[in-house]
């Protein structure tokens, strides 16, 4: 099937997989609400889906490096299209794994935390929908050589990716104060936990910024 697809349009499975990894990150929304609820049934559902979501994009992943061919007609390298790819499936992974060790160690968000995660989370997750945004330009851009209209399109888009992975980076900065401000009233071991998940999750708005940087990478060819 995937080769029928690559015949008729070499990057459409491509997007497919961006689609994926960016639903396992949105899932994140309603999990962290569960979480902050301490509604564990509905935590622990919402992290099959992001599991299933993953599960997905890792076979799709896998098919797309069997099958995407050697030798096509195209203004890009084959070894560009992997090496997108790749960063691309950081962002299912990386969702799967904060939904784990919230959900293993039923994880507590304290309350003077609450609002700042949110954001911060809510934050990362747009830098992936613009990750897929961006990537489901690949098409259009193939149609024009990579150059034009589209190019600069795609070149405004991976502008804003970075904005927002930098916005994110400042909203972890913001919540690491405000962690270490009560830092001393948590369990210590809760306290590396919560630091840990903090990283992931601002990993996964970097891993759509490197996103950005592999399609920045095939403008540049």
């Amino acid at each position: 099937m995937l080769v029928n697809i690559f015949g008729s349009s070499p990057v459409q499975p491509l997007e497919k997989h961006i689609d994926l990894g960016h639903r396992a990150a949105a899932e994140l929304t309603g999990f962290f609400e569960a979480v902050i609820a301490q509604d564990w049934d509905a935590a622990g559902q919402i992290r099959d889906t992001i599991e299933r979501l993953e599960r997905e994009a890792e076979s799709l992943k896998k098919e797309i490096r069997v099958h995407l061919p050697k030798s096509l007609f195209m203004p890009v390298p084959r070894e560009d299209l992997l090496e997108l790819l790749a960063v691309q499936d950081r962002i299912p992974d990386l969702a799967l794994a904060v939904a784990n060790v919230v959900l293993i160690r039923r994880m507590q968000i304290p309350e003077h935390l609450v609002r700042h995660f949110t954001d911060f989370v809510a934050r990362a997750i747009s830098a992936t929908a613009q990750a897929l945004k961006s990537v489901r330009e690949l098409d259009e851009l193939f149609a024009s050589g990579f150059r034009g209209a589209e190019a600069k399109l795609v070149e405004d888009m991976i502008e804003d990716i970075e904005r927002i992975d930098a916005e994110t980076a400042i909203r972890q900065q913001q919540l690491m104060t405000d962690l270490v401000e009560i830092e001393s009233s948590l369990d210590p071991v809760h306290a590396v936990f919560l630091y840990r998940v903090i990283d992931q999750v601002t990993d996964i708005a970097y891993m759509a910024g490197r996103v950005g940087h592999r399609l920045d990478v095939l403008l540049a060819r």
